[in-house]
């Protein structure tokens, strides 16, 4: 099913975070609406602390497995 918003382009540093990070396997296991949500959310920042914070935020949640933007999320 295709998304009705806008894709969203991956960012050359959140690439590289999910790599370096072994977390792109997490992110890519993830629905399409939540790998875009997630990068629409942190291109809105417009500090670069709050964009820094989303992506932290972002990490944990994968890395946890079990939110998705602060809520609870199952596979």
């Amino acid at each position: 099913m295709p998304l009705k918003r806008p894709i969203q382009p991956m960012p050359s540093d959140i690439e590289a975070r999910l790599r370096a990070q072994g977390m792109r396997a997490a992110y890519d296991a993830r629905p399409p609406y939540q790998r875009n949500d997630y990068l629409a959310w942190i291109a809105r920042a417009k500090r670069p602390e709050t964009r820094e914070k989303r992506v932290v935020q972002m990490l944990d949640e994968l890395a946890g497995g079990t939110h998705y933007m602060k809520m609870k999320w199952r596979t």
